[in-house]
């Protein structure tokens, strides 16, 4: 009787403490603006190359600096967070994020861009683990389902918004790279006051003292859950990656399309599609969803293939849009897997794994694809690019078919 009671009380706590759907909404827009400065450069990348005369090899490693920080991120990020709180850690990614933000408005040459995309990444690596965790926590158990989306939605709408406003700019300004990251400055001053408002944890310093950092895991039990997410993400995250790195140069060079607004609506369109499939499916279970989002690379990859060969430009604006669908899908399934099976203390941690299984292809392919295209031209690399990533989502969806059955 007594444990009736005392599940009773804390069931009805739970129900009064539940968020408010604005608060978790809230929380998200930090996730955003963190991720509008990761592809806020997109449009600018052959501005740059112009500039610097840089090839596309070199081209790629500029984005690829942005993947070894977030990697590197990751692999303490998580953890850091999990044990001490989000706001410990969340405040250096954000100070990461305005110094990247500083050296893209001064940029002359390809050092400062590295560097700038080094620590972009960094900031970006903490927002997906302790960032996102910490919109998922806000949603408690009443609204897990729902906070993972609007983290998954906040990523991907961020990661629109920051092509498009770069786009924009660079069509109507003949300067616009000191306009395009001042915009950027002040959306990253509001997450600062986001991250403010967001609950501390008290600090057990003995534990400070103790900490023993481990490569980022989860529990056995969780392992195929992770599996699942990273299988499914990685394909469609790698082919979102090359559209960002090399799309520019695909749309000047081989199709003679040389707007910034083109390349950076482009983009926008991707992720926005990413944003809208996800509201549009969430409802359907989380194996149709990996499924869908397998087949949406697939058939991405077939656009591209034949876009680049056909000289169709408008072939590969649909290739970037069901990239976005296969990424975003990919992403919600894994995400919503570990809001539902994760424990809270390992949640940042998870999503860490998650996104090192998703980045280190999507940070692999797109630069050996760069140097292939130097050796062999655009249409050449793209194409085996797009068979090989064709292939990892075939292998996926097999994975997802014959192993995941109750979600």
């Amino acid at each position: 009787m007594t444990n009736y009671s005392q599940e009773a009380r804390l069931s009805k706590t739970s129900a009064v403490r539940a968020p408010h759907t604005w608060r978790i909404w809230t929380v998200s827009w930090m996730v955003t603006a963190v991720f509008i400065l990761s592809n806020s450069a997109t449009p600018l990348y052959v501005h740059w190359q112009r500039e610097m005369g840089f090839s596309n090899g070199t081209l790629t490693l500029v984005f690829a600096a942005y993947i070894v920080g977030l990697l590197a991120a990751l692999l303490i990020a998580g953890q850091l967070s999990d044990r001490f709180g989000r706001k410990p850690v969340l405040f250096p990614g954000l100070i990461a994020a305005v110094l990247a933000c500083l050296l893209f408005a001064t940029a002359s040459s390809v050092a400062v861009l590295l560097v700038a995309r080094f620590l972009s990444g960094i900031a970006v690596g903490v927002i997906v683990s302790a960032g996102m965790a910490s919109v998922v926590d806000v949603g408690g158990t009443a609204q897990r389902q729902l906070a993972s989306l609007a983290a998954s939605v906040a990523m991907v709408l961020g990661a629109g918004l920051g092509p498009l406003i770069g786009g924009v700019l660079a069509e109507f300004l003949s300067r616009p790279v000191v306009p395009i990251f001042s915009i950027q400055f002040v959306i990253l001053v509001s997450a600062f006051f986001v991250a403010g408002s967001l609950p501390s944890r008290k600090v057990n310093f003995q534990q400070l003292n103790n900490l023993r950092l481990h490569m980022p895991s989860v529990p056995a039990a969780n392992r195929f859950h992770l599996a699942f997410g990273i299988a499914v993400f990685a394909p469609g995250i790698t082919a979102t990656s090359f559209i960002l790195s090399l799309g520019p140069s695909l749309l000047s060079k081989l199709l003679a399309v040389t707007s910034p607004l083109v390349a950076g609506s482009t983009a926008c369109v991707m992720f926005l599609t990413a944003t809208g499939i996800q509201f549009a499916l969430k409802k359907l279970p989380i194996r149709t969803i990996f499924l869908i989002s397998a087949a949406a690379t697939i058939l991405s990859m077939i656009c591209m293939a034949v876009a680049v060969n056909a000289n169709a430009a408008l072939l590969l604006v649909f290739a970037a849009i069901l990239a976005g669908a296969g990424q975003g899908l990919g992403q919600l399934g894994g995400l919503t897997l570990i809001s539902l099976h994760v424990p809270e203390q390992r949640r940042a941690e998870a999503n860490s794994v998650l996104n090192i299984g998703g980045y280190i292809p999507a940070a692999l392919l797109p630069v050996c694809t760069g140097y292939l295209i130097d050796f062999t031209g655009l249409a050449t690399g793209a194409a085996v690019f797009a068979v090989i990533l064709a292939a990892a989502a075939a292998a996926a969806a097999l994975f997802v078919r014959s192993r995941l059955w109750r979600e």
